[in-house]
Protein backbone atom coordinates (compact mmCIF):
# COMPACT_ATOMS: atom_id res chain seq x y z
CA UNK A 1 0.00 0.00 0.00
CA UNK A 2 3.19 2.43 0.70
CA UNK A 3 4.68 2.00 -2.81
CA UNK A 4 0.62 3.39 -4.02
CA UNK A 5 0.80 6.35 -1.87
CA UNK A 6 4.32 7.41 -3.07
CA UNK A 7 3.07 6.62 -6.57
CA UNK A 8 -0.03 9.07 -5.85
CA UNK A 9 2.53 11.26 -4.47
CA UNK A 10 4.77 11.66 -7.00
CA UNK A 11 2.59 12.04 -9.68
CA UNK A 12 0.62 14.63 -7.34
CA UNK A 13 3.94 16.94 -7.20
CA UNK A 14 4.92 16.12 -10.93
CA UNK A 15 1.51 17.79 -12.07
CA UNK A 16 1.65 20.40 -9.30
CA UNK A 17 5.87 20.92 -10.94
CA UNK A 18 4.26 21.23 -14.47
CA UNK A 19 1.54 23.79 -13.34
CA UNK A 20 4.02 25.97 -12.42
CA UNK A 21 5.99 25.43 -14.83
CA UNK A 22 3.27 26.30 -17.62
CA UNK A 23 2.51 29.56 -15.82
CA UNK A 24 6.05 31.21 -15.52
CA UNK A 25 6.29 29.90 -19.50
CA UNK A 26 2.93 31.81 -19.84
CA UNK A 27 3.87 34.24 -17.96
CA UNK A 28 7.27 34.86 -19.64
CA UNK A 29 5.72 34.55 -23.22
CA UNK A 30 3.45 37.79 -21.99
CA UNK A 31 6.49 39.70 -21.18
CA UNK A 32 7.96 39.48 -24.62
CA UNK A 33 4.62 40.42 -26.26
CA UNK A 34 4.73 43.17 -24.10
CA UNK A 35 7.77 44.46 -25.07
CA UNK A 36 7.36 43.40 -28.60
CA UNK A 37 4.05 45.43 -28.55
CA UNK A 38 5.60 47.96 -26.91
CA UNK A 39 8.24 48.31 -29.50
CA UNK A 40 5.61 48.39 -32.24
CA UNK A 41 3.38 51.37 -30.16
CA UNK A 42 6.95 53.46 -29.66
CA UNK A 43 7.06 52.70 -26.06
CA UNK A 44 9.97 52.93 -24.39
CA UNK A 45 12.25 52.39 -20.69
CA UNK A 46 10.14 52.66 -17.93
CA UNK A 47 6.86 52.72 -20.34
CA UNK A 48 7.97 49.76 -22.16
CA UNK A 49 8.57 47.84 -18.80
CA UNK A 50 4.84 48.73 -17.27
CA UNK A 51 3.25 48.20 -20.96
CA UNK A 52 4.91 44.47 -20.54
CA UNK A 53 3.64 43.99 -16.99
CA UNK A 54 0.13 45.29 -18.20
CA UNK A 55 0.13 42.47 -20.68
CA UNK A 56 0.94 40.11 -18.19
CA UNK A 57 -1.18 40.83 -15.88
CA UNK A 58 -4.25 40.72 -18.78
CA UNK A 59 -3.96 37.01 -19.04
CA UNK A 60 -5.68 36.79 -15.31
CA UNK A 61 -9.32 38.32 -16.73
CA UNK A 62 -10.23 34.93 -18.01
CA UNK A 63 -8.74 31.55 -18.78
CA UNK A 64 -7.28 31.46 -22.35
CA UNK A 65 -5.49 33.63 -24.61
CA UNK A 66 -8.48 36.03 -25.17
CA UNK A 67 -8.09 38.49 -22.75
CA UNK A 68 -4.30 38.88 -24.01
CA UNK A 69 -5.07 38.96 -27.63
CA UNK A 70 -7.98 41.60 -27.03
CA UNK A 71 -6.01 43.86 -25.16
CA UNK A 72 -2.76 43.79 -27.63
CA UNK A 73 -5.26 44.19 -30.71
CA UNK A 74 -7.03 47.04 -29.01
CA UNK A 75 -3.75 49.16 -27.94
CA UNK A 76 -2.05 48.44 -31.43
CA UNK A 77 -5.43 49.84 -32.93
CA UNK A 78 -5.45 52.76 -30.76
CA UNK A 79 -1.74 53.38 -32.35
CA UNK A 80 -2.79 53.10 -35.62
CA UNK A 81 -0.64 50.01 -36.02
CA UNK A 82 -2.49 47.00 -38.19
CA UNK A 83 -2.63 43.45 -36.72
CA UNK A 84 -4.34 40.60 -37.47
CA UNK A 85 -5.43 38.25 -34.55
CA UNK A 86 -4.21 35.57 -36.96
CA UNK A 87 -0.88 37.20 -37.51
CA UNK A 88 -0.76 38.02 -33.58
CA UNK A 89 -1.39 34.71 -32.62
CA UNK A 90 1.14 33.52 -35.04
CA UNK A 91 3.92 35.23 -33.14
CA UNK A 92 2.43 34.62 -29.71
CA UNK A 93 3.15 30.62 -30.45
CA UNK A 94 6.89 31.71 -31.92
CA UNK A 95 7.24 33.76 -28.57
CA UNK A 96 5.67 30.47 -26.42
CA UNK A 97 9.08 28.24 -27.96
CA UNK A 98 11.22 31.19 -26.78
CA UNK A 99 9.91 31.58 -23.41
CA UNK A 100 9.60 28.04 -23.12
CA UNK A 101 13.74 27.69 -23.54
CA UNK A 102 14.64 30.91 -21.40
CA UNK A 103 12.86 29.54 -18.63
CA UNK A 104 13.93 26.07 -19.31
CA UNK A 105 17.33 27.29 -19.13
CA UNK A 106 17.22 29.03 -16.18
CA UNK A 107 15.66 25.58 -14.38
CA UNK A 108 19.28 24.34 -15.40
Amino acid sequence: MATFDDRQKNFEQKYKHDRELEFKVNARRNKLLGLWVADQIGLSGDEKEAYAKSVVMADFEKPGDSDVVDKVLEDLKAKGVEMTEHRLRKHMDELLATAKQQVMSELQ
